[in-house]
C-alpha cells in the first residue's frame, strides 16, 4: 500500500518557531494557504518562463505554470495515495525563487553574484518563505513546517555539492539553524511535486510554441508520443477544426506523461518494500518516477524544444536584451543602494559589507517581475540596452 508511505500532519517535524495549530486546517493546509497569500507568489503572475511578460496574453506565466503543475501532483498524489496538502505546498513553492525573465534571467543574476556565492533559484524559494516575506509578528518568512521547506529545497534531489564547492548562500544560511538533511531524497509528496513541474513545462511548451509559431504540428507530430496522439484523434473525429485538433492532442499527450508517473511509481514503491514515510527519504533513489522508455521519448521532445524554442533566433534576441537590463540593474543598484524602496533601506544600512549589499540587491532584482524590471531599468538607465548617467538619473 503506497499509503504507508505518505506524510501525515500528525507526524509533521513541525515548524521552527513553534505554533498553536489550527482547529480547522492541517499543518501542510496552513503552509499551502500562507505560499498561496504571499506577495512572492502574487509576483509570479507576471513572471515568464521563456517568452517576456508583455509578449502575449496566452503564453504562461510563472504563476499559471505553478497552478498547473499544483493540479498534475494533485492527480498523481491521488491516484498514489499521498498527502495532497503537502504535495500542492511544493508544487505551488516551487517556482518562487525565480527572477525575472525565466532562466535567462537567473543565468545573468548568477553570474553577476559568482563573488559572494552565485544565486539558485531554489535556494531562493527558501530564502523567500523564510526570510523575505514579513508580515507576521512573530517571525520573518512564512514559518512552514520542516517538511514543506524540505520539499522546496530538495524536491529535485538530494543537494549534492561538487568537491571544492560551496552550497548556495541562500540554502546554507538557513540549513545552519533547521536542518534540513539535504543529504537525502526528499518526502514522495516532493518527488510528485518535481515530476508535475516536468509534465506540465513539457506539454505547455508544446502548446506556447506552436501559439508564437517557432515550430510546426506537423513538425511535432514527428516526435514520440504526440504522433500518436494526433493520429488518435484524426482517427475519432476527421473533420476536427485546427484549434480543437491541437488541444486534443496534446491533451493526451498530457494524460500519457500522467498515467506513465502513476503506474512506474506504484511498481517502484510496491517492489521497495518502504515502511513509512521516513524510509522513502534514506532510501537512495527517487520513488517517483518515469519509466525508462517514457524518460527517453520525453529526451526528444526536449531535445526538440532547446533547439527550436529556447534558442530559437527570435527568443535568443530577447535573452540578450533581457540579459543586459539585469547585467545593468545590478551594479546600479550597488552604487546606487539608495534607489532601492525605503523598506529596504534599514537592511541597507545594516549590511555593512559589499557581499551583503550585494546579497540585498540580488534579492530586490530576483523578486522583480518583467515589466517592473523593463520599467526600473527604463525609469533609471534609459531603457533596455540605454547608457546613462547614474549619477543624474
Amino acid at each position: 500500500m503506497t499509503a504507508c508511505i505518505a506524510a501525515s500532519p500528525e507526524r509533521s517535524r513541525g515548524r521552527l518557531v513553534k505554533e498553536e495549530e489550527s482547529l480547522f486546517r492541517s499543518c501542510y493546509q496552513r503552509d499551502r494557504d500562507r505560499i498561496i497569500h504571499s506577495s512572492a507568489f502574487r509576483r509570479l503572475k507576471h513572471k515568464t518562463q521563456v517568452f517576456v511578460e508583455h509578449e502575449g496574453d496566452y503564453f504562461r506565466t510563472r504563476l499559471t505554470h505553478s497552478i498547473e503543475v499544483a493540479q498534475v501532483a494533485r492527480t498523481i498524489t491521488g491516484a498514489l495515495g499521498l498527502n495532497p496538502e503537502l504535495t500542492e505546498a511544493v508544487a505551488l513553492a516551487h517556482d518562487l525563487g525565480h527572477t525575472p525573465f525565466g532562466h535567462t534571467g537567473e543565468d545573468a543574476l548568477h553570474a553577476l553574484m559568482a563573488p559572494y556565492g552565485g544565486f539558485d533559484h531554489n535556494a531562493q524559494a527558501i530564502r523567500i518563505v523564510t526570510m523575505l516575506e514579513r508580515h507576521y509578528a512573530e517571525f520573518d518568512g512564512l514559518n512552514l513546517t520542516w517538511d514543506t521547506l524540505e520539499g522546496i529545497a530538495k524536491h529535485n534531489g538530494p543537494v549534492i555539492i561538487p568537491t571544492g564547492s560551496d552550497l548556495p548562500y541562500a540554502l546554507a544560511e538557513y540549513n545552519a539553524r533547521h536542518d534540513l538533511e539535504l543529504h537525502t531524497h526528499a518526502s514522495a509528496e516532493a518527488q510528485v511535486a518535481a515530476l508535475s513541474d516536468d509534465v506540465a513545462y513539457n506539454n505547455h511548451d508544446l502548446h506556447d510554441g506552436l501559439r508564437a509559431g517557432l515550430f510546426t504540428e506537423e513538425e511535432i507530430a514527428e516526435l514520440p508520443i504526440i504522433g500518436d496522439c494526433y493520429a488518435e484523434v484524426d482517427q475519432n473525429y476527421p473533420r476536427l477544426d485546427a484549434y480543437r485538433r491541437r488541444h486534443e492532442a496534446l491533451r493526451r499527450v498530457f494524460g500519457v506523461m500522467v498515467a506513465d508517473v502513476i503506474e512506474t511509481s506504484r511498481a517502484v514503491i510496491a517492489e521497495s518494500d518502504l515502511a513509512d514515510s521516513a524510509s522513502v527519504r534514506h532510501l537512495g533513489r527517487p520513488v517517483i518516477k518515469f519509466s525508462d522508455e517514457l524518460w527517453r521519448d520525453l529526451k526528444q521532445i526536449r531535445d526538440f524544444l532547446f533547439t527550436r524554442m529556447y534558442r530559437a533566433p527570435s527568443v535568443m534576441l530577447k535573452r540578450a536584451q533581457v540579459t543586459q537590463v539585469v547585467n545593468d540593474l545590478f551594479p546600479f543598484y550597488m552604487e546606487c543602494p539608495s534607489h532601492l524602496p525605503q523598506r529596504w533601506q534599514t537592511d541597507v544600512a545594516a549590511a555593512g559589507t559589499t557581499q551583503a549589499l550585494a546579497r540585498l540587491v540580488s534579492d530586490y532584482i530576483a523578486g522583480m517581475t518583467d515589466r517592473f524590471a523593463l520599467s526600473q531599468h527604463a525609469r533609471h538607465l534609459g531603457g533596455p540596452g540605454g547608457a546613462g548617467s547614474w549619477g543624474d538619473k
